[in-house]
């Protein structure tokens, strides 16, 4: 039978929405209330939840489309069919029996529960040979041979999606996530977390949608054993997803005598399992989880998708404390969202506070939790360390400074952020101007925008300025590169490096993101540095440092009063190079260049003024 899914309404005065996502695709497995698609109105953005589970027979709306209230978006086949197709392959119990006690576990514990008995073990033999798609590690970058193994986001016997991420890597150069190449369910993992493996290597393997069961025995010769699915067939349908099984099937064995009674070793307890659905044995157990699954959700208020609480745990948000602006009191991913950015607020809101009177007393600064502590290096720590040593060993590194009077790139900036912001989408730091000078500069001096071959004993002079940005991230030190920058303009410059800075700090930088940079600009002032001599970077001839902004008294030669004093916006510019390739006179003329462009500040016709 098949289910029809509606746009609800959505408030007193919507009459329509439109579909901005849909988180299922056609021919994937959907549970009873799991986010379905994502669904826009005039008044709220909120997820729209599967009304039945079964399979996503065909999506009638597509995104961006929009439509009533009460149109019908999309047809789910409640899987009345499935016990049809399962009873065909009960001849050759090899193929895919073990599906019907996994997808159709509220029918199957009904109707034939000898059926799951003979399935059972039939199951047993293709769990071992987990044949399917492979899963292996691509190569992630020019020079990558091989990645770590960080955290797997899939366990064995889950269904995945195509493209759906499934592991996360760490090499030398980035940490991304990889993708499942195919749709299906995750029959073995060969790579452990923290282990390490080449490009190329197989990862794991993808079966089949229909080897979802024959997945979850994989792991150990008790898993099979499909007592777990008729058991939880009363509970919530996401219980026969995917790890559900895993976990249950230890705790099954007390009440598994009356369904799995044929599956065990021992023929004799086949006569006792008509005796044991009598006793109240058979429908305790299925009681029990019963007021398990509700219970949560009455706990936490309205109900929360696996994803919502997933984030909430990650963000150290408590479910209860959020109130949802879903349809019902939904907590959505944006409420946690939001609720994780207030706690942080809240956090950081008294340190202005102790900022204040800093001149009366000293700041209070926690006792860190490290302290006293031997832990792990992280890898990224590890990659950060060799290749800060490889260049410093491979290069013979040196550090000039001048200082910079930005008073009216300062003024400019002030006059503009609004409109800016509002006209571009982004806010309008001074970051910008820093790159867009250096990037002009790198023009006129190309030998800062070299590298030395040193296999070959040539120097490479770049065509393209393509800079890398040092980001503080929570992992580490990391640095996207702004490609052909040299290209762009405020503008440009302002989206790339606030999306770039976006994904290293929310840790959605691929491996491309990362590579091909030419020169990079650390911005050590952001944390209050006057200056740093920071180190080149392995294959770069130069790395230009940003200090703090200061006001302070200057001496300035004013057009009518001459020499005088006034309080003027000043920064120190370090510039380290490779003495190699670069002398010091040529290092003082890119810094000079750097100066003029920024002092001049002939930034209006980009800025809108």
């Amino acid at each position: 039978m098949s289910v029809s899914v509606t746009l609800p309404a959505l408030g007193e005065s919507v009459t329509e929405g439109t579909v901005t996502r849909w988180l299922k695709a056609e021919g994937e497995r959907v549970e009873a209330d799991e986010p379905l698609l994502e669904v826009s109105t005039d008044k709220v953005d909120t997820e729209i939840p599967a009304p039945a589970a079964g399979i996503l027979a065909a999506i009638k709306v597509a995104e961006d489309e929009t439509v009533e209230v009460g149109a019908e978006l999309a047809v789910i086949d409640d899987g009345t069919g499935a016990p049809a197709a399962a009873a065909a392959p009960a001849a050759e119990p090899a193929a895919v029996p073990a599906q019907a006690p996994v997808a159709e576990a509220p029918a199957a514990p009904a109707a034939a529960a000898p059926a799951p008995v003979a399935e059972a073990p039939a199951a047993a033999a293709p769990a071992g040979g987990a044949a399917g798609t492979d899963v292996t590690l691509p190569a992630l970058g020019e020079s990558v041979t091989e990645g770590t193994v960080t955290r797997w986001l899939k366990e064995v016997g889950e269904e995945v999606t195509e493209d759906e991420p499934l592991l996360e890597v760490s090499t030398d150069k980035v940490d991304t996530e990889i993708p499942a190449p195919v749709s299906g369910v995750l029959l073995e993992i060969v790579v452990a977390e923290d282990e390490t493996a080449e490009v190329g290597a197989k990862l794991a393997v993808i079966g089949a949608a229909g080897a979802a069961p024959a997945a979850a025995p994989a792991p150990a010769a008790p898993a099979p054993v499909a007592a777990p699915a008729p058991v939880a067939a009363p509970a919530p349908a996401p219980a026969a997803a995917a790890p559900a099984p895993a976990p249950v099937a230890p705790a099954a064995p007390a009440p598994a005598p009356a369904p799995v009674a044929p599956a065990a070793p021992v023929a004799a307890p086949a006569p006792v399992a008509p005796a044991a659905p009598v006793a109240p044995a058979a429908p305790a157990p299925v009681a029990a989880p019963a007021p398990v699954a509700p219970t949560a959700p009455v706990d936490e208020g309205a109900y929360v998708t696996p994803l919502v609480r997933k984030l909430a745990a990650e963000s150290g948000v408590d479910l209860g404390a959020v109130k949802g602006t879903g349809v019902g009191g939904r907590i959505r991913k944006q409420d946690v969202v939001a609720a994780a950015e207030a706690a942080k607020a809240a956090a950081a809101a008294p340190a202005p506070v102790a900022a204040a009177p800093a001149a009366a007393k000293a700041p209070k600064l926690e006792v860190s939790p490290l302290r006293g502590q031997t832990v792990k290096m992280t890898r990224m720590r590890k990659v950060i360390g060799d290749n800060m040593m490889k260049a410093l060993h491979s290069q013979a590194q040196l550090t000039s400074v001048l200082e910079v009077d930005i008073t009216k790139l300062m003024k400019l900036r002030n006059q503009a952020k609004a409109a800016f912001a509002a006209r571009e989408g982004v806010k309008l730091s001074p970051m910008p101007f820093f790159v867009k000078a250096a990037a002009q500069a790198l023009k006129a001096h190309p030998v800062i925008n070299a590298r030395i071959n040193e296999d070959e004993g040539t120097i490479t002079y770049f065509d393209s300025e393509n800079i890398g940005i040092a980001v503080d991230a929570e992992k580490g030190l990391m640095t996207p590169v702004i490609k052909g920058a040299g290209d762009l303009n405020i503008a440009g410059i302002s989206k790339k490096t606030a999306e770039l800075a976006g994904k290293a700090r929310g840790g959605g930088l691929t491996p491309d993101d990362m590579s091909g940079a030419t020169f990079t600009i650390s911005n050590t002032g952001s944390r209050g540095a006057l200056f740093d001599t920071v180190i080149v970077p392995p294959n770069q001839a130069a790395i230009l440092g940003i200090g703090a902004t200061v006001r302070r008294p200057v001496v300035i030669d004013h057009p009518d009063l001459g020499e005088t004093i006034a309080v003027r916006d000043m920064t120190y510019l370090s510039l380290s190079y490779d003495h190699r390739l670069v002398d010091g006179a040529d290092a003082a003329r890119y810094l000079t260049a750097v100066k003029a462009i920024l002092e001049a500040g002939e930034f209006e016709v980009e800025l809108g003024l």
